[in-house]
């Protein structure tokens, strides 16, 4: 390849991702750079707001949102778009035939912000112009943006999935390919440990990680800890229910598909603890939740597996 080719676009369409879904993909990433730019510059402060689930808004959220929503609108191959911090979908002009749909959670783990520690920004792409009614496994690209010591942005379509890093003069060129994540664990991630408290079966499988002597990595941010599991190529990431919450708090549409995607197609696994597909789910709200259990194949396997004992 030539030093051209390893920018996102021309890549992206060296593997054969159509034009239409190459300039998607582009926007969203090119959002990510101002995005990371306001968290170099901007407030830490909350702006007195909540978004459509209830949380607490920083300025910073409002803020990204509204730079993704702009770099959405300005493809013009968008037909629809929903925001993790917005109650509704908005639709928009689309001068394609060939319409998408774009979810996106536009700063997830917004709280570790102000800790400073790493967060990301997570989209899911389908076909169409709705969301209700599909399935994650409709989608036709997924991927997120980790704002960290360096910016990356990682990208799933159907032809592969590959990671972008972010270069001095602000290009995303292409610093990983043929990821891979192999079918045990060495790494966990146990998100909602406070369920422990009233679920034996999740402490059980908290206890059996520590038992078998998987390595605890656990940043609190959903981005970072599965991006380790697809860097280090080994992992699970768990999120279950309890009284409090009985879906967890993680978004099917927002979050939990786009990353299941992205997760298979590098040959892990995403499944609810009942042992359903996080994929075969249908979208029925904007903002429902689910469990998720998400890495290393058996590993997922292992935890469904005490889980729905």
């Amino acid at each position: 390849m030539n030093d051209a080719s390893l920018r996102i676009e021309p890549f992206l369409r060296e593997k054969g991702v159509s034009e239409s879904l190459r300039k998607i993909i582009f926007s969203i990433a090119h959002a990510g750079k101002y995005v990371s730019h306001a968290m170099k510059n901007g407030s830490q402060a909350y702006s007195g707001k909540q978004n459509a689930s209830g949380e607490d808004q920083l300025q910073l959220d409002i803020l990204s949102d509204m730079i993704f929503c702009d770099h959405i609108r300005s493809t013009r191959k968008v037909a629809i778009f929903a925001s993790e911090e917005q109650e509704e979908s908005v639709s928009i002009s689309c001068v394609d035939d060939e319409q998408y749909a774009v979810a996106f959670d536009p700063l997830d783990g917004s709280s570790l912000f102000q800790a400073n520690l790493a967060v990301g920004s997570i989209f899911g792409i389908y076909p169409g112009n709705t969301f209700l009614g599909q399935k994650g496994e409709n989608m036709v690209a997924a991927g997120y943006i980790l704002y960290g010591p360096r910016t990356t942005c990682t990208v799933a379509t159907n032809k592969g999935i590959w990671e972008f890093s972010e270069n001095a003069v602000g290009e995303f060129v292409i610093s990983r390919e043929n990821i891979v994540v192999t079918e045990d664990a060495k790494f966990f991630a146990p998100g909602n440990l406070r369920a422990t408290s009233e679920r034996t079966d999740y402490m059980e499988y908290v206890e059996s990680c520590m038992t078998r002597q998987l390595t605890l990595r656990y940043s609190g941010g959903m981005v970072p800890d599965i991006h380790m599991i697809l860097t280090k190529g080994s992992g699970i990431f768990s999120y279950p229910g309890y009284s409090a919450a009985p879906n967890g708090k993680l978004r099917l549409l927002y979050e939990c598909a786009p990353f299941a995607f992205l997760m298979e197609k590098a040959g892990g696994a995403a499944k609810d603890e009942n042992g359903i597909r996080i994929l075969e789910k249908e979208i029925t709200e904007l903002h429902e939740r689910t469990p998720i259990f998400i890495g290393s194949k058996n590993e997922v396997e292992k935890a469904v597996k005490i889980l729905k004992q």
